[in-house]
């Protein structure tokens, strides 16, 4: 995947509403899809295959991360300079460290880290971290309340009676309360973490389980909440290059309208609750740093309240949710995907 390839490929609006669509319904049919975008669902497989082939767009799965028996922590780690690239390295096949970014300034690596407990956090950031060669200082930022993730930001190009259409064929495979996960479900959980869209003959082939098997355990994995599926995308090839992480302090009064109003912004990709000297952690992707400020100036005419004490713009994603990057922000094909213990 992603071999070779010009970061000025252009994406057009056909490949752009597929992309809306699977972010919308990620597991839908092609004749679903097909249905609701106007095209023939041949036509749409193929053009799935090139985005994906190309690292332009992928589907994947994870544990999902609002679960509360996990914890996440973000974790800013200060290197070496010369060493950088290989804290970067060992970070990227840590299954621990779901994301490793390199920030501008402010600290050199935002990690954001996903485990099983408390113990297991105090082991990679107190006894792991400290041992690769490069890494200077951490310091760490544990997430309360995970209010809005990248798995509902949309590019938001399809017309709002398409979007409600695949929300409502989505919503056929959603969450069950009740329902628990298959016995031994991480065999299925890998193979769905490399293409979330695998159907149950194809997990069954990838897993080396019984078809039929496969085909009562999917539907009860799906039904338990257990996962959360997102159609990712290669930021420069949406024409939002610019990330930037926002650290912000709110009076614990405000802090429902507070989420409830920057929720509605389209560039917002994370807003989590956190421990710590600041309480509100903001990610959003832009498509200038003249809109960043603009973003910026929003929220301070808008909520006031709202204290943004650091900024700090990501220069590069060397892995984002498991999935390996290239220096142009397509996906590998690598993932490393976190085996916890559930």
């Amino acid at each position: 995947m992603a071999q070779g390839r010009n970061v000025q490929e252009v994406l057009d609006e056909q490949d752009l509403a597929l992309i809306h669509a699977l972010q919308v319904a990620p597991r839908i049919s092609w004749a679903q899809a097909g249905h609701v975008l106007g095209a023939s669902p041949a036509a749409l497989a193929d053009r799935w295959a090139r985005l994906r082939g190309s690292g332009l767009a992928w589907v994947t799965a994870h544990v999902n991360a609002s679960r509360t028996d996990l914890i996440v922590a973000f974790v800013e780690v200060d290197c070496l300079p010369e060493a950088r690239p290989d804290v970067v390295r060992h970070l990227c096949q840590d299954p621990r460290a779901v994301t490793v970014e390199e920030a501008a300034r402010g600290r050199d690596l935002q990690v954001t880290v996903m485990v099983r407990d408390l113990r297991a956090l105090t082991r990679f950031v107190l006894d792991d971290l400290p041992r690769v060669h490069g890494v200077r200082q951490t310091r760490s930022r544990l997430a309360t309340g995970l209010q809005f993730e990248a798995s509902r930001w949309r590019l938001d190009v399809l017309e709002p009676a398409q979007v409600r259409s695949l929300g409502a064929i989505a919503g056929r495979h959603s969450e069950e309360p009740g329902t628990t996960p298959p016995r031994d479900p991480w065999p299925l959980i890998e193979a769905l973490a490399v293409d979330g869209r695998l159907t149950a003959s194809e997990l069954a082939r990838r897993t080396g389980r019984n078809a039929a098997t496969v085909r009562r355990q999917l539907p009860r994995l799906l039904a338990s909440g257990l996962l959360t599926f997102r159609c990712d995308v290669s930021q420069l090839h949406v024409r939002r290059p610019v990330s930037c992480n926002w650290l912000a302090r709110v009076p614990v009064e405000e802090q429902a309208r507070t989420i409830q109003a920057v929720a509605t912004l389209p560039e917002l990709r994370l807003c989590v609750s956190t421990t710590g000297e600041t309480n509100v952690m903001l990610t959003a992707w832009t498509r200038s740093l003249t809109d960043l400020l603009a973003l910026e100036r929003l929220m301070g005419e808008r909520l006031p309240w709202l204290a943004l004490m650091d900024s700090s713009v990501t220069l590069r994603v060397a892995k984002r949710m498991g999935w390996l990057l290239d220096d142009e922000g397509r996906c590998t094909g690598e993932v490393v995907v976190n085996r916890l213990e559930i």
